[in-house]
């Protein structure tokens, strides 16, 4: 925090003016070693995103998530709703890792990860550049009377803008329907697909107007996480932090004049550019301290470095660090509340790896048909059973008979033999007949197994039904 003025300390937020209205951020184009590495980054994840829903492994798309015919394939494995357990253990993981990461990291996740921030300054923001020009340019524009150059600009902007969130409402249609499904409505063209063409225009406006207009407000207002953050950072958590004990000084900060000894005055380091707040792309200033705002994006790491470099101070006065390394110069360590953290996400990574080798690619129910007695001769009772199978693999299932494992008895299935198309269901209806003498009880547990040429697949159980039994 440093030796500011506590009165005027964080007393307002950057991305609105003294009247309450929204003022937009109009940040400086970053440029260094951060953010080179941000731009290798963002282009491999857009390059996958993009690529992803038409990789095929065995015939499925890599990447799939169609919810209205739930159909699910994650790196080309199908999988259905009775595996719901498997997403719900996914989850977990997902959610243990984020905040494991978080109470390491800070928020790295936002700034280098997070699509949001990935489309809006790894692609929006530089075609804004391209035709607007940086920062300064980008106020000038804003503020001048709407002349010919204003309006070419902004509607060569609005329209580029329009065409990308276009393209990435299609990416995303990929993942819900099908690449293949997908490129059949291109081929087929927007007249025989009105209805999904509406429903595309409608995704495309939603991406606009977050890219176009809300931008950061998706990070302040609407994204839970950086509320979340406040509660998983402590001080020994590592994020993008202004070092004020090096940058204060005794005295605070101050511009910087030639043959001065800053060190003699009790200035410190910082010559207060303020070139980390026009980086900025949430308007902040760093120096404040670990803000809601920070996406640790790593802007002003950058810029800082460029302005201590040109002034001759070492650099790193914005860095990587906890607050507890800055005012103790302590190190980082794998305290008890880490280990809690990573021992429960070690099991839940565990359980899931476990859950998907004992995963079985063909899933059978067998239910007794509602509303059916038993039938019963001399020697026998027969039960009545609706069957139903999942084909989770990517080949045909052919030749499929039902056993007994549990009794001897005999089974007949209605239609004959049963057959499953790939990624397909198939349901049936059959017959189990039993001799009585081989029923100690009125109810009885049945063991089934799911037979093709001649192999077991699949074993389930049901009840079996009979006559109660007279000692």
């Amino acid at each position: 925090m440093g030796l500011q003025d506590k009165e005027i300390f964080r007393d307002s937020i950057g991305t609105i003016d003294d009247s309450g209205k929204r003022k937009f951020i109009f940040p400086k184009k970053p440029k260094g070693k951060y953010y080179n590495y941000r731009t290798y980054v963002s282009w491999i994840l857009i390059t996958f995103m993009v690529v992803a829903p038409f990789i095929k492994v065995k015939g499925n798309q890599f990447l799939l998530f169609n919810v209205l015919e739930r159909k699910f394939h994650i790196f080309g494995y199908p999988f259905w709703p009775q595996d719901f357990h498997l997403l719900v253990i996914s989850m977990l993981v997902s959610i243990v890792f984020v905040i494991l990461f978080t109470v390491v990291f800070g928020r790295i996740f936002c700034g280098w990860i997070c699509p949001q921030t990935i489309f809006m300054e790894m692609v929006f923001r530089k075609v804004e550049y391209l035709i607007e020009g940086d920062r300064a340019k980008q106020i000038k524009l804003d503020k001048q009377p709407w002349d010919a150059e204003k309006i070419r600009k902004r509607v060569l902007k609005w329209v580029s803008f329009f065409i990308i969130s276009f393209a990435i409402a299609n990416i995303f249609l990929a993942y819900l329907i099908g690449s293949d499904e997908l490129i059949k409505y291109i081929t087929e063209g927007p007249s025989a697909h009105l209805g999904t063409l509406i429903k595309l225009l409608v995704f495309t406006a939603v991406f606009y107007f977050v890219f176009a207009w809300f931008r950061e407000q998706v990070c302040i207002i609407v994204c839970p996480y950086g509320r979340l953050q406040g509660v998983l950072l402590d001080n020994k958590s590592i994020n993008v932090a202004y070092d004020f004990v090096r940058g204060e000084g005794e005295k605070g900060r101050k511009k910087l004049r030639k043959d001065e000894d800053r060190s003699a005055l009790g200035y410190g380091d910082c010559v207060d550019c303020k070139q980390c707040v026009q980086v900025c792309p949430t308007g902040i200033d760093i120096r404040n301290g670990t803000q809601l705002e920070c996406i640790n994006c790593t802007a002003c790491i950058d810029a800082c470095d460029a302005i201590m470099e040109k002034t001759g101070f070492e650099k790193g006065l914005i860095r990587y660090a906890s607050e507890d390394n800055i005012e103790r110069k302590e190190k980082f360590k794998f305290n008890a509340r880490l280990i809690a953290y990573s021992t429960i996400l070690s099991i839940l990574v565990g359980v899931l790896i476990a859950m998907l080798f004992l995963r079985n690619d063909v899933e059978a129910t067998v239910l007794r048909l509602p509303g059916q007695t038993f039938q019963s001769t001399a020697t026998t009772i027969k039960n009545v059973y609706t069957i139903k199978l999942i084909n989770k693999t990517t080949e045909d299932i052919d030749n499929i008979e039902i056993k007994l494992l549990s009794h001897a008895g005999k089974v007949s299935i209605v239609g004959g033999e049963l057959s499953v198309k790939k990624q397909g269901l198939k349901e049936g209806t059959l017959f189990v007949e039993i001799n009585r003498d081989d029923l100690s009880s009125s109810k009885e547990k049945l063991k089934i197994g799911v037979f093709s040429n001649g192999k077991l697949i699949e074993s389930t159980t049901t009840n079996f039904m009979g006559p109660l039994k007279i000692d």
